[in-house]
């Protein structure tokens, strides 16, 4: 089962989450938070595996609570972050922070499921609006911060940049096996590696920094 806990500070919200996610095979609800203050206390008590977080709560904003998430160390959960706010500039902060996904409040319940699902397995969950702004920001990255991603993604053996290259494609590990001519586990290893190495949380962050440190037009 894939353990879920529901951050919004909208009862109405949370409610229809609620209903919509235990209707999904193999998905169980096991907790809620109303505030980003209170997501790591009840992350630390119903241990979850993926958390849907709004951005936009009282006393600590989803952003903040993801952050705070990640400094706990390599046991957070998966981050979605949920909002009724399309911005790109949002989707570029919360990949920042450690999300794992971001999708907006009106998507449809299917997508919100399959989001859920897809982070469980460490991969990311962006809606099409999001992944267009992960690209638009590959293309209109400043000089210097391309610089300091390619001396970053240095530290990688070969095979981990080869990895890394396709993590920025939107690649899962089965076809990035199968492209590599790798094992699933083998995949999973050098990803990891490659994590530890640059200190990121997730993929996603992996997949930001591959883009920035191609050479801008």
């Amino acid at each position: 089962m894939i353990r879920v806990l529901l951050a919004d500070d909208d009862p109405l919200v949370r409610t229809g989450l609620k209903l919509m996610l235990r209707g999904a095979d193999g998905i169980e609800v096991v907790g809620e938070a109303a505030d980003g203050s209170q997501v790591g206390p009840a992350v630390r008590e119903h241990a979850p595996d993926v958390v849907l977080m709004d951005i936009r709560m009282p006393v600590m904003d989803g952003l903040s609570a993801t952050r705070a998430l990640h400094r706990a160390g390599s046991a957070a959960p998966q981050v979605i972050v949920l909002t009724t706010f399309d911005e790109h500039a949002l989707v570029l902060e919360a990949m920042r922070a450690g999300a794992a996904g971001y999708l907006v409040k009106h998507a449809a319940p299917e997508d919100i499921v399959e989001a859920v699902r897809r982070a469980a397995r460490g991969e990311p969950a962006l809606s099409p609006s999001a992944a267009r702004a992960l690209v638009e920001h590959a293309a209109a990255g400043p000089g210097d911060r391309s610089e300091r991603a390619r001396q970053q993604l240095a530290q990688l053996t070969e095979r981990e940049r080869e990895v890394a290259a396709a993590v920025a494609e939107g690649l899962s590990n089965t076809e990035i096996g199968a492209r590599l001519h790798l094992s699933v586990g083998t995949v999973k290893t050098h990803l990891s590696s490659a994590l530890t190495k640059l200190d990121l949380d997730n993929r996603v962050q992996l997949a930001l920094l591959t883009h920035d440190a191609r050479p801008q037009p």
